[in-house]
């Protein structure tokens, strides 16, 4: 299927990836709607979160830019040291904005 790069064959493409996103945050809901969420499901939603921001992370340790390795490390030794996300990933967007200016 090919779509042209119109301008309705643009807002065409931003629909469909509407109706696709919101099926699948809305059904993904409605389906655990039906589910008895026991320790056993709680641990492994928990643990899905976490792993899927490692396989975001660990890809761009290994084949990121100066700035982005900084980033990761700056933000790790923050969240170690303050236990607080916002604080952390602020700082590493300051840190990846500040190497990437001065390289």
């Amino acid at each position: 299927m090919t779509v042209e790069t119109t301008t309705a064959g643009i807002f065409l493409l931003i629909a469909i990836m509407t109706v696709v996103t919101l099926t699948t945050r809305f059904g993904g809901a409605f389906l655990m709607s039906f589910v008895k969420i026991n320790p056993r499901i709680e641990s492994f939603i928990n643990t899905m979160a976490s792993s899927v921001l490692i396989a975001i992370i660990v890809p761009m340790a290994f084949s990121g830019d100066v700035g982005a390795v900084a980033a990761l490390v700056v933000t790790a030794v923050i969240m170690l040291a303050l236990r607080k996300p916002l604080p952390a990933i602020g700082a590493g967007i300051a840190a990846a904005g500040i190497v990437r200016y001065l390289a």
